[in-house]
């Protein structure tokens, strides 16, 4: 049974086909084809893959709607965007709805299997992109910098959350252990596993105290007595654990 799934999205099968035979001798990973045109939601739901390979199908960029609604309805999932027409602007976008790696089509089999198991294992290759060229980082923080200056919605800046990951963003903030919230929530502790890697995600937080802050800063959660106590006593309580060992 293979280790990764990887979901190819393309409306070219020579592309998918092609996905498939540079992966043929990776036996613990497993590739899974689809159309944009077919049943995504139904095709996901039965092969339930970690990764999602995305074509964005440039110049239209179709494929980034695409992706942006994968990810608004599967947050646990990897997004990784390929293209032959990567620009700035491309990169801009595929930051702000949320994908976790970037890669030109010209990539080798390896730049693409290390992306995947890197993707697979939690990681965010995304930065990568943007700070390998510095001109192009420069071009995004510019963009970001004239969208703050216009008065847009922090919402439109990054792949927003939903209201279940900012329910369980105010939990974590007020000092929640993840089998509180599963508790409190009568949900899995799995499940609330899930949501908080998609928070850190979305936000590119470093833990769950990073996204906490992020997310404050953002106004998305509130700056209140509770949530800075909750706050500082998970610290305590971590600081003691580790005491322990």
């Amino acid at each position: 049974m293979a280790d990764i799934k990887i979901m190819v999205i393309d409306e070219q099968p020579f592309f998918r086909a092609g996905v498939r035979q540079a992966l043929i001798n990776r036996f613990d990973l497993e590739i899974v084809e689809a159309s944009p045109e077919e049943n995504l939601t139904a095709i996901i739901e039965e092969n339930l893959p970690e990764v999602i390979l995305l074509d964005v199908n440039a110049p239209s960029l179709s494929g980034l709607k695409i992706g942006h609604d994968l990810l608004q309805k599967y947050p646990a999932m990897r997004l990784l965007i390929m293209t032959s027409a990567a620009s700035s602007e491309e990169l801009f976008e595929v930051i702000r709805i949320g994908a976790a790696a970037y890669l030109d089509k010209k990539a080798n089999t390896v730049e693409l299997e290390t992306v995947i198991r890197r993707l697979a294992h939690g990681e965010y290759p995304i930065n990568d992109s943007l700070l390998a060229t510095p001109d192009v980082a420069e071009h995004v923080l510019k963009q970001f910098q004239e969208m703050v200056a216009l008065g847009m919605s922090v919402d439109s800046l990054t792949a927003p959350l939903t209201n279940r990951e900012t329910q369980i963003l105010h939990y974590v903030a007020e000092g929640n252990s993840n089998k509180k919230i599963a508790q409190i929530l009568n949900i899995s502790e799995q499940t609330i596993k899930n949501h908080v890697s998609s928070v850190l995600r979305k936000l590119n937080a470093n833990d769950r105290a990073h996204a906490v802050v992020l997310a404050m800063r953002m106004g998305w959660i509130p700056i209140d007595e509770n949530h800075i106590m909750g706050h500082l006593e998970e610290k305590q309580r971590e600081a003691k654990l580790i005491e322990t060992r």
